[in-house]
């Protein structure tokens, strides 16, 4: 299954909600990131109409080159 939304037929593009989290260690005055996790994806919405997609359904090779390209898991 390729990314193509089946409300409007959009296939070019998508808003996809990522998630990304980060450990603060604050010593003092002095605030340092201590751990940062890469994205998660949360959602898959098509930019057109706002469908919600089924992101785990796409056909790997593109999922993979989707979080790939957001440096995202």
């Amino acid at each position: 299954m390729t990314l193509t939304c089946p409300n409007c037929g959009n296939a070019r593009s998508f808003l996809i909600k990522t998630l990304q989290m980060h450990v603060v260690q604050i010593q003092g005055d002095r605030v340092d990131v201590a751990e940062e996790g890469r994205p998660g994806i949360i959602e898959c919405l098509c930019d057109e109409c706002d469908t919600t997609l089924a992101f785990d359904e796409v056909d790997d090779a593109l999922r993979k080159e989707i979080l790939l390209a957001l440096g995202a898991r």
